[in-house]
């Protein structure tokens, strides 16, 4: 089913032409391939069938009966998100306009819904099953505002926030200025905290009340107005679309990039890498992108599980902590490009240095405690293997010359002890962790 030998189409409107369904064929899910494939094909779309590797399982087998185009692997042991990216990258390249991606779930497509979706997005989108509800606002989608000292900026923000949303919710942590009349004067609906008590704090908070209202959906916006809450619906569509549990406003996605001061733009981008190595992301092109954005949607799901998790930190490390909490949950995250204004009046009044400082602390604590055998266990080895070399040095130097190096001695012996309490200490750590890990 080339592009190519489609007939010629209106390019003021899409047509079955322009679009082509996806679909990953696995050893259990032949009767959606097959349902896809012919319910397609009925409509006019092209299908594009992606595999793990396995060109016998029965659902590629049908697939190349039926005429859809298999795409095989590039890699001898993909993921998912690997084989989508393959099917898209083909279909593009066959002079589609837009790829429908059948989901996970095999759901029925309902095709007029799902094409229509591709008018709002970058070139791809997953599929929206038959008889779901509206991807409309018309769900519960709370708006937080985590706001400490905000009182010139939280009213305007408000005022936006609230045509996007059934309710907007500001948690105020312990302001000593009128933030909660401004935003009580706005029509939010405002909790306090009796002091301040940190911006992971009141994120918790935020999670607590959004799952106590039993919310759809929650999206966290800062009270300084450096966000563009005009994107709200965007975002809240794409979770609706994709049904991931979570969905980051990124600054580093699209074409915005340029807005971001030069040395925020390099601290960001040392955070980011570090954030995301500590996740056991390693390659460049599945990374979070933008970690540390404050712009972000939750889903029913995701303000759940967070509601109750006490590791997050109180303070501005949570940004990272919640994502630490999603790769443990196996959340899907997904980034959408918006704009962060930085030249807002009274904008964020963090200290970009001390700031990055608590970030890394939090990076390096949450990886020791999670990681340990990476943070101690490999370092400890190389500092005992650094010390038995000091101390080969020392024996030769003795044999030789008849004197013995107390300076060599002494350093080879630090280094030793160092790294076997270092390899002690993971090996504890790791232990505790295998012990305290749910069944």
């Amino acid at each position: 089913m080339s592009k190519q030998d489609s007939a010629a189409r209106d390019d003021a409107t899409t047509t079955a032409d322009d679009v082509a369904i996806g679909v990953v064929a696995t050893v259990a899910n032949t009767d959606t391939v097959v349902r896809t494939i012919l319910r397609s094909g009925e409509r006019g779309y092209g299908v594009f069938v992606g595999h793990y590797g396995d060109e016998t399982i029965e659902a590629v087998r049908f697939a190349e009966r039926l005429d859809a185009t298999v795409i095989n692997p590039i890699d001898s042991d993909p993921d998912r998100e690997e084989v989508e990216q393959e099917l898209v990258a083909v279909a593009r390249a066959d002079g589609y306009e837009g790829v429908v991606m059948q989901s996970a779930d095999g759901e029925r497509i309902d095709f007029e819904r799902s094409v229509d979706a591709l008018e709002e997005s970058d070139y791809n989108v997953r599929s929206i099953p038959e008889g779901s509800s509206s991807t409309s606002l018309n769900n519960y989608v709370l708006v937080g505002i985590p706001a400490c000292n905000e009182e010139n900026t939280i009213h305007d923000v408000i005022t936006e926030a609230i045509k996007y949303g059934s309710e907007v919710l500001v948690v105020e942590d312990g302001s000593d200025d009128d933030t909660a009349k401004q935003a009580t004067n706005a029509g939010a609906t405002v909790v306090s905290h009796a002091s301040n008590r940190g911006y992971g704090a009141a994120l918790q908070t935020l999670f607590t009340e959004a799952h106590r209202r039993r919310v759809d959906t929650l999206v966290v916006v800062d009270g300084d107005g450096q966000h563009e809450t005009a994107d709200i619906p965007r975002l809240v569509e794409h979770q609706h679309k994709t049904g991931s549990q979570i969905i980051i406003g990124s600054r580093f996605v699209g074409e915005n990039t340029e807005s971001v001061p030069l040395l925020r733009h390099v601290g960001l981008f040392i955070i980011n890498t570090l954030t995301n190595l500590s996740l056991g992301i390693v390659r460049p092109r599945n990374w979070i992108r933008d970690t540390q954005s404050g712009f972000r949607v939750y889903s029913r799901e995701a303000v759940t599980s967070l509601a109750t998790d006490a590791m997050i930190s109180d303070r501005m490390g949570a940004s990272t902590d919640i994502l630490y909490h999603a790769h443990a949950q196996g959340y899907d995250i997904e980034e959408v490009g918006t704009r962060v204004y930085y030249d807002v009046e009274d904008g964020s009044t963090h200290d970009p240095l001390s700031h990055g400082i608590v970030l890394l602390h939090n990076i390096v604590r949450t990886v020791e405690s999670r990681r340990p055998m990476t943070v101690l266990g490999i370092p400890g080895v190389a500092l005992s293997l650094l010390g038995s070399g000091f101390a080969y040095w020392t024996i030769i130097n003795y044999l030789n010359s008849g004197s013995f190096g107390y300076g060599l001695a002494i350093t080879s012996t630090f280094f030793v002890l160092a790294g076997i309490f270092s390899v002690f200490t993971a090996i504890i750590l790791h232990s505790l962790n295998r012990r305290l890990e749910p069944d």
